[in-house]
């Protein structure tokens, strides 16, 4: 298979994925034209799982899928997207700051947190 046989395989498979009633939670980003960062994460309500038992599953399983995918070490990984996320504040990013700093202030006070987050943020590079 070609590389874009394998991305259009993979693209079909998410959208698989995402056209199921049963999903819970998710976290969905897409790259368009090699510079726009789009990003949705969903959570039910009524889901009786915790949210940031979700949240971190989901991180964990994409840090683990790209680590997998670069052919280093899942700490490595994990580390330099802890360092890139700290030097995010530094870079445009349209429509989600507020979000991103209410979901950092609420990390300290699970109260202050919901469960439905539905957030759609955009960042050009």
């Amino acid at each position: 298979m070609s590389d874009r046989t394998d991305f259009t395989a993979d693209r079909d498979r998410a959208r698989t994925l995402l056209d199921n009633d049963d999903i819970t939670g998710l976290h969905l980003g897409v790259i368009r034209d090699d510079q726009t960062v789009d990003t949705v994460i969903a959570r039910d309500p009524a889901s009786d799982y915790d949210p940031r038992i979700h949240t971190l599953s989901l991180l964990a399983t994409h840090i683990r899928a790209v680590a997998a995918e670069a052919g280093a070490d899942y700490d490595a990984v994990a580390a330099d997207a802890a360092a890139i996320a700290g030097q995010l504040d530094e870079l445009p990013i349209e429509g989600a700051a507020d979000e991103i700093d209410e979901a950092v202030t609420g990390a300290d006070n699970p109260a202050d947190q919901t469960n439905g987050v539905d957030d759609d943020t955009t960042h050009e590079e």
